[in-house]
């Protein structure tokens, strides 16, 4: 797996979610053998042994359940030792969700624009309505969310290893732009706490007009940590070989430093060959090592 990830063209990786503990071993062996830079590691890493798919979500900090939020610590101090074996410089993260069903807002959303309806009144009015419902729903989540995360920056400042939050694709998701804004201010004094900006989780909000991608964009350039790259074809699928979609990552990019990570995250089903075929025009666009 790590040869062919570097075989692409890539040296610096990010050791993600739903990776199988017994693939540690040999992920090991091929970081001491200097095969790869681990930058970063998505929680959780490993997989937890109980869940048998990829399911970085099994656990959340939100839960009503006090046993999952209490497991979803365990497995993220975990992934922090992780990190600090792999000498990572970020964790990623996602915070959890709220109880409401993604079929009666965000797809319901998508699939409005997707039969170019999303112009009708209807639409707005479905729209409003989730936003406020979502607001009123948010605060027992939020403050949840809060609590672990001030937990872990503990652990994280012992390890050496940056908490990234990561922007979501659906609305129910934890945080909002509203939630992240708050929570970046909330922890503005922590230098171990910090945002990652999800280059297609972002667009699909802005598919269905919950917020403008490069207003997001530079509204949170303050408190970047990085960001995961991939593509999106209008207006739901993601996670596709960047510059073969939508984004205009040369206009977004202006707002990442140059030492920021921005690593890509493509789905299983892309071709090897457009990947290599990108990165090099990618390189040539952006003059940056991935």
């Amino acid at each position: 797996m790590i040869d062919e990830i570097v075989e692409l063209g890539f040296s610096n990786i990010e050791l993600s979610h739903g990776m199988m503990i017994t693939k540690l071993p040999g992920i090991m062996e091929a970081y001491k053998k200097g095969k790869f830079n681990c930058v970063g590691v998505h929680n959780y890493f490993p997989s937890p042994v109980e869940v048998m798919i990829d399911a970085p979500d099994a656990y959340e900090y939100t839960s009503h359940r006090p046993f999952d939020r209490k497991r979803a610590l365990e497995l993220t101090y975990k992934t922090l030792e992780m990190a600090n074996q792999f000498e990572a410089d970020y964790m990623v993260l996602h915070m959890g969700s709220v109880p409401m069903n993604p079929k009666r807002w965000t797809n319901k959303l998508t699939n409005w624009v997707k039969d170019e309806k999303d112009s009708e009144k209807r639409y707005t009015r479905v729209k409003e309505r989730f936003i406020k419902k979502r607001a009123k729903v948010g605060q027992l989540y939020y403050t949840r969310a809060i609590e672990a995360l001030e937990e872990i920056a503990e652990k994280a400042a012992e390890a050496g290893v940056k908490l990234a939050v990561e922007s979501r694709s659906r609305y129910e998701d934890m945080p909002t732009e509203t939630e992240m804004i708050a929570l970046q201010e909330h922890f503005k004094d922590n230098p171990w706490v910090g945002y990652w900006h999800d280059f297609g989780h972002v667009q699909l909000k802005h598919n269905i007009h919950l917020l403008e991608h490069k207003e997001w964009l530079e509204k949170m350039a303050p408190y970047l940590l990085g960001g995961h790259i991939h593509d999106v074809y209008h207006p739901e699928r993601d996670h596709r070989v960047p510059l073969t979609g939508e984004i205009d990552f040369p206009e977004l990019l202006k707002f990442f430093k140059p030492e920021m990570p921005h690593t890509w995250e493509l789905s299983p089903t892309r071709k090897p060959e457009q990947i290599s075929e990108m990165l090099v025009k990618w390189k040539q666009l952006f003059s940056e090592t991935l």
